[in-house]
């Protein structure tokens, strides 16, 4: 594959210049074989040039200016699109052409299809997701044992209260109490035996009569 660059040698606009010594030197720089087709002197690269760049691609006047870069018959893209790739790192997927091994872009178009790289084991989409998704429900784990612990404390607050109240029932009576019941008990005999005493003299006076 020859990746073809159609330029303007003799052209008067700087701009133009420009924009081709930018197209030649990235490339240059990055050891890309590429052919330089001059349209100024050549009619036939001229005429190629505007029959092959597509119709969407040509400006209003429908005259495309260089440069104009394509990979062997398939069009690449003018200065914007190359200039644009430039700054994207993608320089090679707009030549249509494999990164080389070892280069940044190779190294993102690596990650785009099989996900980052961590101590050597490779991490993909799902695998992130999958933290995720054990972060929240640790998360929820967290917040039920932070809902739960003020219900076991109060049920703890319950139970300490429940053996006071118990206690105080079992707690030993004290002087005073002891002394009223054993009065009520004393005077209960008594009771009973005046009523029997009088009940007894009532039976004796009837005898008598």
């Amino acid at each position: 594959m020859v990746i073809k660059v159609f330029l303007a040698s003799s052209s008067g606009s700087t701009a133009i210049k420009k924009k081709q010594q930018d197209v030649l030197g990235f490339l240059e720089a990055l050891k890309v074989d590429y052919a330089p087709l001059d349209i100024a002197c050549n009619e036939d690269n001229r005429m190629w040039m505007r029959e092959n760049v597509p119709v969407e691609k040509k400006p209003t006047n429908g005259i495309p200016l260089p440069p104009q870069i394509f990979n062997e018959e398939s069009y690449c893209g003018d200065y914007e699109t190359f200039f644009d790739a430039k700054e994207d790192n993608a320089v090679y997927a707009f030549l249509g052409l494999p990164p080389p091994p070892g280069s940044k872009e190779a190294k993102e178009a690596y990650l785009l299809e099989n996900g980052p790289v961590e101590n050597g084991t490779i991490v993909n989409g799902t695998d992130d997701a999958e933290d995720e998704e054990n972060l929240e429900a640790e998360e929820e784990n967290i917040d039920d044992d932070t809902l739960k612990a003020p219900v076991k404390e109060e049920e703890a607050q319950e139970e300490v209260e429940d053996e006071e109240a118990k206690g105080e029932d079992d707690q030993p009576v004290s002087e005073e109490e002891e002394e009223l019941r054993q009065l009520e008990e004393e005077e209960a005999p008594e009771v009973r035996g005046g009523r029997r005493r009088r009940s007894d003299r009532g039976s004796r006076a009837g005898r008598r009569g």
